[in-house]
């Protein structure tokens, strides 16, 4: 964190080119830099202020505003009508997570500490609420290969998903709060604040609950602000870059809106912790697919831009491979570098292949 807020210096930099140039590609560009740290700073102020809420109210705001910036970066883009690049995101975000943080947190773990292990228990609930949202998501895309003429089917269809992984999700929380007590964050993508405390938050001490709550406040109206931006200038930056929609939902918004806690990842990792990395990989997957994903489809109704839960093969079988694969790595309760090394690979491969569809 503290290395990301020298990034900060694109924020004014981001708000002159909003006026003066729009839809540039320095306006995309200081818009993508900005929200690194921002988001950060998001992230950490949620952690502090769940700290003054206690484990249940903590854990649920975490569990509420844990992926708040993909959110917010993917209202915006919905709203604008860039619905492809909305669906790549919430794809993007659920395997650059297992493949891209967990990977990374993995091979360093590995490189400093020889093999590193974790509780099977955990590990196993969440590969299978992933494996869960998976299903979820096949449905309406294989509805639609079979059934494409059926007018608006797909939209109720997922609207339908949506409604029960909400459920579901709510099902996670209190199965979490309730059964798992401390270890609910497990479930919830906010395992790194249950486990690692205030006092090992990346500032080195506690912030006071109006702190937290200032700094929350400022950084989201700032995420927002630079969302805006962002999306303004993504039509250009496609078309002068030649990037297809698909690689900067799948690849670039993920990494934007997650560098800060896929840092976290890895220093836990580093740390020998490779629980709470995990943690934070795998439950922050299943946040964006059993909450922010079907948020986003009801969202679209609100805005006029109807969005389905229908994605195309590569993304599916990109999704399918990722989870796999997080179900596969948490059979033993080991991990060393070189499976690191494998998912790092995989989404390199992911990378490519999104980088030329």
């Amino acid at each position: 964190m503290k290395y990301l807020r020298y990034l900060l210096i694109a924020l004014p930099l981001m708000v002159y080119f909003r006026w003066s140039d729009p839809e540039s590609g320095w306006a995309f560009l200081t818009a993508a830099l900005s929200i690194l740290p921002l988001a950060g700073y998001m992230g950490h102020a949620t952690e502090e202020l769940a700290e003054h809420m206690g484990p249940k109210l903590g854990g649920f705001l975490n569990a509420t505003f844990g992926n708040a910036t993909e959110l917010i970066i993917a209202l915006f883009a919905l709203k604008a009508g860039h619905l492809e690049v909305v669906k790549a995101s919430i794809i993007g975000s659920i395997i650059g997570n297992i493949l891209l943080v967990l990977g990374l947190s993995v091979l360093v773990g590995g490189l400093l500490h020889g093999v590193q292990r974790f509780c099977t228990e955990t590990a196993k609930i969440n590969a299978t609420t992933l494996l869960l949202a998976v299903i979820a998501m096949l449905v309406p895309s294989l509805f639609m290969h079979y059934h494409s003429a059926v007018d608006g089917a797909s939209v109720k269809l997922s609207v339908g998903v949506s409604v029960i992984l909400l459920l579901v999700y709510a099902a996670v929380l209190y199965f979490g709060f309730r059964h798992a007590g401390a270890r609910a964050g497990a479930l919830t993508g906010s395992g790194k604040d249950v486990q690692q405390g205030p006092q090992q938050g990346n500032h080195g001490e506690g912030w006071s609950k109006r702190k937290a709550l200032a700094v929350l406040v400022i950084s989201t109206i700032a995420v927002a602000l630079a969302s805006e931006v962002l999306v303004g200038s993504l039509e250009h930056t496609v078309a002068t870059l030649g990037w297809p929609e698909a690689f900067i939902g799948i690849i670039l918004i993920p990494i934007i809106g997650n560098a800060a806690e896929h840092s976290s990842a890895v220093l836990m990792a580093a740390k020998n912790q490779i629980e709470v990395a995990t943690e934070i990989a795998i439950g922050s997957s299943i946040q964006i697919a059993l909450f922010v994903a079907p948020l986003l489809v009801l969202a679209g109704l609100i805005f006029g831009q109807p969005m389905t839960m229908v994605f195309n093969e590569f993304e599916l079988v990109a999704m399918v491979l990722s989870v796999w694969i997080a179900k596969s790595i948490s059979k033993d309760g080991e991990t060393n570098w070189l499976e690191g090394l494998m998912l790092l690979a995989t989404y390199a491969i992911v990378a490519i292949g999104f980088a030329f569809a």
